[in-house]
């Protein structure tokens, strides 16, 4: 009798399982498995920046970024499978060697992020437009001709999901800094280096 009481007590308790039939529980979603991550995102990077392509002079710049993203469509079943979003970047940069001193501006652009399922490693890239003020000396040979200046920035790098709110990235940036030829000369500036950043989604 206790042989068949434990013989029902098993086959009720399989009967409740996932494997044998039983409902299945909705799979939590990851940071590693999730397609469509949060829609909104705040990011502070850093970068250090080196003059070059015949710079006018020699110059390294401090990056500082703090940027504002909203995720806006999506790629499905592509090698291209991933999301892009628009960005916002509020730009501070102290020059730490060249003829000027600060750069401040802003910066509007897109940025693509490819996704793999189960992975946290995002590959990225990115690239926008702005304007904005440098503190420039046109009465010095290869100084900026005025304050008032457009700037290009592209970038490419990764991203790794800490967890579903927290990512850090790594990568490389380009800037161009130019006022558009509305002085003469116009030295204008093409900076390269590596770039940090900490990311935090909602």
């Amino acid at each position: 009798m206790k042989a068949l009481r434990l013989c029902f007590a098993c086959a009720a308790f399989l009967a409740g399982s996932p494997t044998f039939g039983g409902v299945e529980p909705p799979p939590v979603a990851t940071a590693t498995e999730e397609f469509n991550p949060q829609r909104f995102e705040f990011a502070i990077e850093s970068g250090y920046l080196f003059g070059a392509i015949n710079p006018p002079t020699s110059y390294e710049i401090g990056a500082e970024f703090l940027t504002a993203r909203i995720r806006w469509g999506v790629v499905h079943d592509t090698w291209l499978r991933g999301y892009n979003q628009f960005y916002v970047s509020a730009m501070a940069e102290p020059i730490f060697r060249g003829i000027e001193n600060h750069y401040f501006g802003f910066n509007l652009g897109m940025r693509y992020n490819f996704v793999r399922p189960g992975s946290r490693f995002v590959p990225y890239f990115s690239g926008g437009v702005g304007t904005g003020w440098i503190d420039s000396h046109p009465e010095i040979p290869g100084g900026q001709g005025q304050d008032f200046t457009f700037n290009i920035l592209s970038a490419a790098g990764i991203s790794y999901s800490v967890n579903d709110h927290w990512k850090i990235n790594v990568g490389a940036l380009y800037q161009h800094l130019s006022n558009g030829g509305q002085t003469d000369p116009n030295p204008s500036l093409n900076l390269f280096g590596p770039q940090v950043g900490v990311n935090y989604s909602f």
